[in-house]
Formats: C-alpha cells, structure tokens, sequence
C-alpha cells in the first residue's frame, strides 16, 4: 500500500480520535486491520472516562483485534493510529507483532517511533514492524492543537 491509499483508512482513525472528545479524552484514535484489509479492532483514547492509565486508543484497539482473531499474536495486521505511538504503544505494537504501523502526526514530546525513541525499530528486540509516518498528519495535528486549546483558557490580559 501507498500512503495515499492509507489516507481513507486513516480516516477511520481520525473518526475514533473525534469520538474521545464526548468524554474529555485526547482525542487520538486507532483501528486495526487484518492482513486482507479488514477492520478488526478500533479504540479511542479512554484514560479519562475509564480511569485507565493503559487506555490508549492503540492498546484498546489491539485488544480488540486480539479479541477477534482469538490469539495475542497479530501478524500480518496493520495498525493506523493519529499520533506516533508512546514508549507504552509502541511496546505493544512489538509485543503484539505488528506487521505495518501507520501513524499521522509525530509527538516531539513523547513519540516513541522516531521522536524521542525509536522502540519498534530497535534491533535488540525480536520484532520490527515496517513504519508508515505522516499520514494526514495535518488533520491528526489540528484536532490536537484544537483540543488542547479549548483545555487551556486564555491568559487574561
């Protein structure tokens, strides 16, 4: 696949990233696909309205994904998701074999696909997933900057 041809896909992603925004979460979002292009898993972020410091929306959609197929093991899946996976995720996404991570917008502050670290291609583990960056990163990164600024009231003045 090209990265044009994830554009549509990343926007399934972009749509569970809207839904986090009913229940005051960050809004970034996840789906699964399995190897013929299926969706097998979609998540949202729900750390706030479940208390869940694990519940990022690539954890809850792999868990989905691993649901349906019956088995932890997600080989030749492909995972989309609106900003570059965590140290957490991007654990994940090794653990789970991954085979394709396509993520949007890259996270300068906890990225951990190239940013900060670069945990899904570090050779010392026993899986590397193919990467995939900047799918409508500008679409990703908008509805973060627009949430976060409803978040953050302007300074009087």
């Amino acid at each position: 696949m090209t990265t044009t041809s994830y554009d549509d896909l990343m926007a399934l992603a972009l749509d569970e990233a809207r839904g986090a925004l009913a229940t005051g979460d960050v809004p970034i979002g996840a789906v699964v696909l399995d190897p013929s292009g299926g969706v097998i898993g979609r998540g949202r972020n729900v750390r706030e309205v479940a208390a869940d410091p694990t519940g990022h929306a690539e954890v809850i959609a792999i868990r989905e994904a691993a649901r349906h197929l019956g088995e932890w093991r997600l080989e030749g899946c492909t995972l989309l998701v609106t900003l570059e996976p965590c140290t957490m995720c991007a654990g994940a996404v090794v653990l789970a074999r991954v085979a394709r991570l396509v993520f949007g917008a890259f996270d300068d502050k906890a990225g951990a696909v190239g940013s900060l670290w670069d945990v899904v291609r570090d050779r010392r583990l026993n899986h590397r997933p193919e990467v995939v960056s900047g799918v409508l990163a500008e679409e990703s990164t908008r509805l973060l900057q627009e949430f976060f600024r409803e978040q953050r009231p302007e300074p009087a003045g």
